[in-house]
């Protein structure tokens, strides 16, 4: 099984630049979009083979997520249950058989750190609790862009970035609780080498040079280690200003 995960910085902007091309050659079972930027009727978007599932935020053109998967799901949840949290679109559940899928997109911290609170009280305790809530019952595989680099391999410039929204102690121990509590950074499993990132800013041609951070994940439960076989940053797709990623797991 393939899932793969793309914050596209606007679904109507990413369809003019070829996304359509990619998700056709990648043929995911799985394929979950953060930042939709859109709800289903302002989009055109054609996918016979996939069952599409969106969880739109209440402000206009602002944050969203959506999954689109060939089997149908079990059952299918939007947001955390908690209304402090669900009316930006952020987080879409679906239930399989033999696991939980969950598509995250994690509110940004802001350039000067207003949100920072909230991400570290309030959105990063409810949602790990509802993911190890989800354990319980069956494993988890949750993606998205979780707006942390969790290391120093992370991004290309740690030392001048350290009270930055992204990088910030709060939000590095907030992703150290995720691994603390069962769950694997699946590309950290394979690989341990620097200069692989999901997103790049606009600007001074960032991308060009590779300036980067690695600010979009998947995160499996530790009891779907042996499934895991591949996980992967599709760094030359274009498009957005992150790239896409993907996981190959085994069910």
């Amino acid at each position: 099984m393939k899932i793969v995960s793309w914050n596209v910085n606007g679904i109507r902007a990413c369809l003019k630049k070829d996304f359509m091309t990619f998700f056709q050659n990648i043929d995911a079972d799985i394929f979950c979009i953060q930042e939709t930027k859109a709800s289903t009727d302002q989009v055109d978007l054609i996918t016979p083979d996939y069952t599409q599932y969106w969880n739109s935020a209440e402000k206009k053109g602002y944050s969203g997520t959506l999954v689109l998967s060939k089997d149908i799901p079990l059952n299918e949840n939007y947001g955390l249950g908690i209304s402090k949290h669900d009316d930006e679109g952020r987080v879409i559940t679906l239930e399989y058989q033999d696991f939980y899928l969950v598509n995250v997109y994690t509110p940004n911290s802001k350039r000067d750190l207003s949100r920072l609170g909230y991400r570290q009280q309030e959105w990063d305790v409810d949602f790990l609790s509802y993911v190890n809530e989800l354990q319980l019952d069956k494993p988890v595989i949750f993606c998205g862009d979780l707006n942390v680099a969790h290391k120093e391999i992370d991004l290309k410039n740690p030392k001048s970035n350290t009270r930055n929204a992204g990088f910030t102690k709060e939000e590095r121990i907030g992703f150290d609780n995720i691994v603390s509590n069962e769950f694997i950074d699946t590309f950290r499993f394979f690989n341990s080498e620097g200069d692989n990132y999901t997103w790049w800013s606009y600007m001074r041609r960032a991308r060009e040079r590779n300036i980067g951070w690695r600010i979009d994940y998947f995160c499996i439960s530790k009891s779907l280690k042996e499934n895991l076989n591949n996980a992967f940053i599709y760094s030359e797709i274009m498009g957005s200003d992150h790239c896409p990623i993907a996981i190959d797991i085994d069910f």
